[in-house]
């Protein structure tokens, strides 16, 4: 038993993945195409994907939303989650990175389940009009947007649906004081907003560079 969270060495991280990371061969090829760019640092951890299928699952959600895709990682583990009727529309700016999730969407059979919309994500969201037409929300594009992603997760969200956050703790920039880069103050005020925001119930889990849960009261 222990009273907090464990901090996890690279052998007791990798022994995470050996007991518990179900990836698929075509998810596995996608991660390491993935490691070659540049950007490589924008790719969810494997286990952020596969707990993003199993909270598809868990809340039941048939459609779903994601701002800041990238290479289609996290799309695709959330996509096979939904069930046949469901939908994903994915939000992101144009880039060469693109036509490499259309690709691995195509390969895995799920290409028909995902609406890919390019431009700034604010925009995308802005024209979404219908509130409550989402059950799951995971954003992880702009930090310095945060809070107004969470305005229209909110807005865009059912009530019981759930939005996802990535990188919350911002591999540890979060405990600076007075920070110079817009992202981290952004990050900041996401963090302390949701602390006592009663339109949600809020955990945010150490996964990753920290994910943070917010419930749709």
């Amino acid at each position: 038993m222990t009273a907090r969270t464990l901090n996890l060495d690279d052998s007791l991280y990798q022994y995470l993945l050996d007991v518990s990371l179900r990836e698929t061969p075509l998810l596995k090829r996608l991660r390491d195409e993935t490691q070659a760019l540049p950007m490589a640092r924008w790719q969810v951890a494997p286990e952020q994907g596969q707990f993003l299928a199993l909270l598809v699952k868990l809340t039941g959600a048939r459609r779903a939303l994601e701002v800041g895709t990238f290479t289609g990682y996290s799309a695709l583990c959330m996509a096979a989650a939904l069930p046949e009727d469901g939908s994903l529309i994915c939000c992101d700016i144009p880039g060469d990175y693109n036509a490499t999730a259309r690709r691995y969407w195509q390969e895995a059979g799920l290409a028909q389940r995902i609406d890919l919309r390019l431009a700034p994500a604010l925009e995308t969201l802005a024209q979404l009009d219908q509130p409550g037409q989402f059950d799951l929300v995971f954003i992880d594009a702009d930090k310095a947007n945060y809070p107004s992603y969470l305005e229209h997760a909110l807005r865009l969200l059912r009530v019981g649906g759930l939005a996802v956050f990535d990188n919350t703790l911002w591999s540890g920039r979060v405990l600076e004081d007075n920070p110079e880069s817009a992202d981290t103050r952004a990050i900041q005020a996401l963090n302390l907003g949701l602390k006592d925001d009663l339109r949600v119930d809020l955990s945010l889990l150490p996964l990753g560079d920290g994910l943070t849960l917010c419930h749709k009261r």
